[in-house]
């Protein structure tokens, strides 16, 4: 600007104050809204954490060269400007509810248009605004993601407790059989009128039907043998006998 009025630097000032402290801006077309409308517009925004501005294309130029951000395509006709601010604790604003403000009122109001934006500086166009108004909020998010980091933790944390119990029920049953140090001493059984004794423990019992059945299968693996060097050995002497009887014949 050549020689400026006072008023336009300090217009030039606040613009550039103003998106340097945004996270984010929507830039819409305003013509056709009346001042009742401009009005709701306004409490909607500040609601969801904007600031909704009119200034002059130029001016707003101006400021946005000053901080190499490429506004100059969306300033075409009438503007106003949706900032998202950072707060005052220095933690970010929410670009969602701005987006989805705008979004419901241009549902009621449809000489109210969107032409893009920024998010930090990137440039946002009309339809990464849309996709922007259907992200879930923040808190949503925030609670969906405090969830899933608790869910792995709970996991753990019964993980953690189910080790000492698992571990005494083992320890108990390990005494109960009689395999640990401290444990019980077995009771002898009593001996039958017939003077037989049983086995002193289930698994004598079971080491002696092992060995029985072994036995058993050792014994019918000898009759089988048996059975078969039989079967060769008769089986031979026909062979001989009707090798014989034929020689004969022909003698």
């Amino acid at each position: 600007m050549d020689n400026p009025r006072p008023e336009k630097v300090a217009v030039v000032a606040e613009v550039r104050e103003k998106l340097d402290g945004a996270d984010a801006v929507v830039l819409t077309d305003y013509r056709g809204l009346d001042v009742t409308a401009m009005g709701t517009l306004r409490r909607a925004l500040t609601a969801a954490g904007g600031d909704f501005k009119i200034y002059k294309n130029t001016l707003v130029r101006f400021a946005a060269r000053d901080l190499e951000l490429e506004l100059d395509d969306l300033l075409l006709g009438p503007t106003a400007i949706a900032f998202v601010p950072r707060k005052e604790d220095g933690t970010p604003g929410d670009p969602v509810a701005v987006a989805k403000a705008l979004r419901d009122f241009a549902r009621g109001n449809e000489h109210l248009v969107v032409k893009g934006g920024l998010l930090g500086t990137k440039v946002l166009s009309v339809d990464d605004i849309k996709a922007l108004a259907e992200v879930a909020p923040r808190e949503e998010l925030l609670a969906r993601l405090a969830g899933g980091m608790a869910a792995p933790m709970q996991q753990f944390a019964g993980l953690l407790a189910a080790l000492p119990r698992n571990f005494a029920y083992g320890l108990k049953a390990l005494i109960d059989q009689g395999g640990a140090p401290g444990a019980p001493a077995a009771e002898e059984a009593p001996a039958e009128a017939s003077g037989t004794e049983e086995p002193a423990t289930e698994g004598a019992a079971a080491a002696e039907a092992v060995a029985d059945t072994e036995t058993e299968a050792a014994a019918a693996a000898d009759d089988t043998t048996e059975a078969v060097d039989a079967a060769e050995a008769e089986t031979t002497e026909d062979t001989e006998e009707a090798a014989a009887d034929a020689s004969a014949e022909e003698e």
